[in-house]
């Protein structure tokens, strides 16, 4: 830590005026010197997309007092990585916390998330990284019951840090009184897709992605049985997708019998 005061990025993906990312900044100001870098729209369901197509900005700004706040036009991911490189120039925050996101990241919508992503590219950099989560979409949300866990979450995380290659992924329920944390897995789920079909005043089609969350995991020890019962979950995510286990499976196969012609 640097002068025995941590430095904390901030990041999310509902936007810098988002009403979740002023509670984590207010959470996070007791720990340590914060530095927010923040999409400057909603940037929902965007997942590990990166911007290569046109230049990216980053303008400070000056929306709460005595916190160094910053606005960029990309992802994200796109905020880590400017964070890392524009903004700390390459001296690491000792923590990166993305979030608190309007809606529930757990289970297979760690995927998609934004707000995982930008939580997986502080870990990815080496930064203990956590993403916040809470199941209401509401722009007026009250998140007062996950306060008091996202500073013990975030405490620590800067007291132990995290196993290398890890990031937490941490949901909290809508309920008066949240019974406490649970350390879980990611419950086995899929979104069943359906394309809501319209047609513009033209006479062309368009469509609304639509769905239904399919739960295939009856297990007491799930992300998603956590939250359905009232506590927070807290899940370890890695990066590396190697799927290990089939590895072995893969040595069995035939890949090694095809021989070149030789002229």
């Amino acid at each position: 830590m640097k002068n025995n005061v941590p430095t904390i990025l901030v990041v999310n993906d509902d936007g810098i005026d988002a009403p979740g990312i002023k509670v984590l900044i207010d959470a996070m100001m007791p720990l340590g010197k914060v530095v927010v870098v923040a999409p400057d729209s909603p940037q929902s369901a965007t997942g590990h997309a990166i911007t290569i197509a046109r230049p990216l900005r980053l303008d400070k700004v000056h929306i709460y007092p005595d916190v160094e706040m910053y606005k960029c036009s990309g992802t994200p991911v796109d905020c880590v990585k400017l964070a890392v490189n524009k903004v700390f120039k390459g001296k690491k925050p000792d923590m990166c916390v993305s979030g608190i996101n309007h809606g529930l990241n757990h289970s297979i919508n760690v995927i998609y998330s934004g707000t995982m992503s930008a939580a997986m590219e502080g870990a990815i950099e080496g930064i203990p990284s956590v993403g916040f989560s809470f199941a209401d979409f509401s722009y007026d949300a009250d998140f007062s019951a996950c306060v008091p866990y996202v500073k013990m979450v975030a405490q620590q995380v800067l007291e132990h840090g995290l196993p290398e290659g890890t990031l937490l992924n941490v949901n909290f329920p809508k309920a008066d009184n949240i019974k406490g944390l649970r350390v879980c897995r990611q419950a086995k789920a899929k979104w069943a897709e359906e394309f809501d079909e319209r047609q513009d005043p033209h006479g062309r089609k368009y469509y609304w992605l639509t769905g239904k969350f399919i739960l295939n995991d009856k297990g007491e020890d799930t992300d998603v049985w956590a939250l359905e019962n009232k506590y927070a979950s807290v899940v370890p995510v890695q990066y590396d997708f190697t799927a290990h286990h089939a590895i072995p499976v893969l040595n069995n196969w035939e890949l090694d019998e095809i021989n070149s012609d030789e002229n």
